[in-house]
Parts: structure tokens; C-alpha cells; sequence
């Protein structure tokens, strides 16, 4: 894109100014959409699940609700409680909000389409997936509310016990693409499992990890079964209860855009990303990105699912699984994967 800009009559430094821009908004906005239509998407397919009809008002087939909640909840006072930390109370939100759209800029979505392609990619996603907690933890503490503050005490706690697994479970998939770059990782998965599928997550000593990164995900993302963070009948609604307005609408858009980044990355890190199933030519006419749409959508409808149907953890049975389960495992599957690859001459 900087030599198209370059050809307009740019300076290279203009040009690579302009498109770094023009990139940044070609991701945001139509994440942006997508977010409004996956919350759609969400109530559909819980109302589906308890036989009922789901938004159906505003809109064609009520394709609108979000964007008219999105409305009332501009229109709305923002409230700001009188013992609050002013400064941290109004930050949180804008913490949570754009980090969960800074870890896009390394996701890619078809060979070479990706904003910033750099070499240690994973461990970019890895560390500002990390700084998500931040924004839950100051708004917690800033509200100066008892239930803001147990919720953000969880939170911290909860995100940090999974973090350590997913690290583990990605040390695995590095291991076999031998690469920390996205679209390496995504061009290692070529036929990978029998000579024509496109996945690692078929792989019989990877299954069982990509089975734990997609239930770590939920726990990482705050999603039922593990939303001990917004627990109703605990917690009123968690480190959201003093929240309002925008502010609110911030925390939505950050954790429904969190949520679609680990979607995207159970897709490109264990199910070939913009790959087409099958390494047949064919399948290739169909552009990766529609493919890897395809699968994100596949890993939201699963999302959805659990929450729809499976009943909320307690908070020991969370860090039990943590701890107890996936650390051990995870530490486990390092060694044999790593194991297997050293005998089979994998790094030679």
C-alpha cells in the first residue's frame, strides 16, 4: 500500500504514514461492524437454544438492535459516582477498549494481508492480550465500590491463572511451525495432518492442546461458563456496576472484540487460518479471507453455544481447573511434543 501512495506523488515516509492509517482503519471499522453483528448473532443463537425468537423488531429480522442500543446508550448520562478516582475511573474503559484492537494489527487475513507482519508476532499477541487485565483492575479499584473491587481482584486472579497455560499450549505450536510468525504459523499448518489437511488441530498430539486453548479463550475472554467477573447474583454486575453511558458501551465493544480475537486465533494457530480446509486447488478459488470468516464464525457459534447451555463455574472449580488441570498438562504436552519432535529429527 506505501508504493501505491508512493505513485500519488508521496515521499516514502508520507506514503508509509498514510497507509500504516489507511490499514489501522481498514481492521477497526469493520471490526467495529462485526462486533455490532456478533452481539446480534449471540442473542439469536441463545434465543434458538430456549425456543425463543431473539431481536426481531428493529430492523429487517431485527438486524439493527445493536446499532439502536448503541444509540440509547450514547444518549444516555454519564455518571460519574463522587468518591471515584475521576482520572482512573474514565481511563479504564479507553484500556480495555483499545487494547483489545491493538492485538489485530499482526492477524492474518490471507497471505500477505496483514497490517504489521513482524517476526514475533505471538509473543505481540501474547503480551498485549496480557494488558487487557489492566483496564478491568483500574476500573475496579477506581469505582471505589465493594463489588467493582471483588470483581476486579477475580479478574486479575482468573486472567493470569490461564495466561500460563495458553503460554504453554502456544509453545507447543511454535515448536512444530518453528516460527513466532503469524503467517508462518499459518503456511506450516499446508497439509500438515495426512498429506491434504490443512490444520494442526487434527494433528493427534495437538488436538488435545487446541481443545485447552479453546476452553482457556472462554476463561481468558470472562466467558460463561467462567464470567465469575459480572456474576449477577454475586456481584451485581462486576467491575461494570458504576459504569454508564459510553464508558459502558467501551467495556462491550472491548470484550466482544476480545472475544472475536480469540476466535480468529483458535482458527489461525490450530485450524489454518485463511487456509482452505483441504489442500486441494480447487478450494483455493474461494479467497482466505472468506475461509477464515468461516471459522471464526464456527468458534463464536461454539462460544455461544457453552454460554447458552453450560451453568457458571464456582470460583474454586475455576482455579482448580487452572492449576490443577490445565498447567499440568499443558507443562506435560511441552515435553512430549518437544520430545517427539527431537526423535523424529523435526529441527534438523
Amino acid at each position: 500500500m506505501t508504493a501505491f501512495f508512493q505513485t500519488l506523488g508521496m515521499s516514502y515516509e508520507w506514503a508509509w504514514f498514510i497507509a500504516t492509517i489507511a490499514g489501522i482503519l481498514l481492521i477497526a471499522l469493520p471490526l467495529m461492524l462485526a462486533v455490532a453483528m456478533i452481539i446480534y448473532a449471540d442473542r439469536k443463537i441463545w434465543a434458538a437454544m430456549a425456543l425463543r425468537r431473539g431481536p426481531n423488531v428493529v430492523g429487517p429480522f431485527g438486524l439493527l438492535q445493536s446499532f439502536a442500543d448503541g444509540l440509547k446508550v450514547f444518549l444516555q448520562e454519564t455518571i460519574i459516582p463522587s468518591a471515584s478516582n475521576r482520572g482512573l475511573f474514565l481511563i479504564a474503559p479507553i484500556i480495555t477498549f483499545t487494547v483489545a484492537l491493538m492485538a489485530w494489527a499482526v492477524i492474518p487475513f490471507n497471505s500477505g494481508a496483514v497490517l504489521a507482519d513482524i517476526n514475533v508476532g505471538l509473543l505481540y499477541i501474547l503480551a498485549i492480550s496480557s494488558l487487557g487485565v489492566y483496564g478491568v483492575v483500574i476500573a475496579g479499584w477506581a469505582s471505589n465500590s465493594k463489588y467493582p473491587f471483588f470483581s476486579a481482584m477475580r479478574a486479575a486472579a482468573q486472567m493470569i491463572s490461564y495466561e500460563v497455560s495458553i503460554g504453554f499450549i502456544l509453545i507447543c505450536v511454535v515448536l512444530w511451525a518453528k516460527t513466532f510468525n503469524m503467517l508462518g504459523i499459518v503456511e506450516a499448518q499446508k497439509a500438515h495432518v495426512l498429506g491434504f489437511v490443512n490444520a494442526f488441530g487434527l494433528n493427534p498430539l495437538l488436538f488435545p492442546i487446541a481443545v485447552m486453548f479453546l476452553i482457556s479463550a472462554m476463561a481468558e475472554t470472562a466467558r460463561a461458563p467462567f464470567d465469575l467477573t459480572e456474576a449477577e447474583s454475586e456481584l451485581v454486575a462486576g467491575y461494570q456496576t458504576e459504569y454508564s453511558s459510553m464508558s459502558f458501551a467501551l467495556y462491550w465493544l472491548g470484550e466482544y472484540a476480545n472475544v472475536l480475537l480469540m476466535c480468529t486465533l483458535n482458527a489461525v494457530l490450530f485450524w489454518g487460518g485463511y487456509l482452505p480446509p483441504v489442500d486441494w486447488a480447487p478450494l483455493y478459488v474461494v479467497p482466505g479471507i472468506i475461509w477464515l470468516f468461516a471459522k471464526i464464525f464456527v468458534f463464536f457459534f461454539i462460544f455461544s453455544w457453552v454460554k447458552a447451555t453450560v451453568p457458571r463455574y464456582r470460583y474454586d472449580q475455576l482455579m482448580r481447573l487452572g492449576w490443577k488441570v490445565f498447567l499440568p498438562v499443558s507443562l506435560l504436552w511441552v515435553c512430549i511434543v518437544s520430545g517427539y519432535l527431537m526423535f523424529t529429527g523435526h529441527f534438523a
